[in-house]
């Protein structure tokens, strides 16, 4: 509590707490300059959504500056909700399961 003291009035501060609850629909990017490891990531990755039914949107990101921009030094990247879970290698598609339930 908080006393003005101009007016003398009693001001009180209440803090509510508010949940902010993520999507629903899981962001998934597959990042690389299109060779055949990062077409290979793209078709585990949406085999596996396939597979668990998460519900996702995927996207494929070519353009080597908006790779640069998730400071990653080796591709194909592997990135959920703006986060890098992947880098530099090709997982099967049950890894692939793994990391995305992971990631719920």
């Amino acid at each position: 509590m908080w006393r003005n003291r101009t007016s003398d009035t009693l001001v009180v501060l209440i803090t509510h707490n508010i949940n902010i609850h993520k999507s629903s629909t899981m962001e998934i990017k597959i990042l690389g300059p299109g060779c055949p490891k990062c077409k290979t990531l793209e078709k585990v990755t949406r085999e596996a959504v396939a597979e668990t039914g998460i519900e996702a949107t995927i996207e494929k990101v070519e353009d080597i500056v908006k790779i640069m921009e998730y400071h990653v030094m080796h591709t194909p990247v592997l990135v959920i909700d703006e986060k890098v879970v992947l880098s530099g290698q090709v997982p099967s598609v049950n890894q692939v399961k793994e990391i995305l339930i992971k990631n719920q």
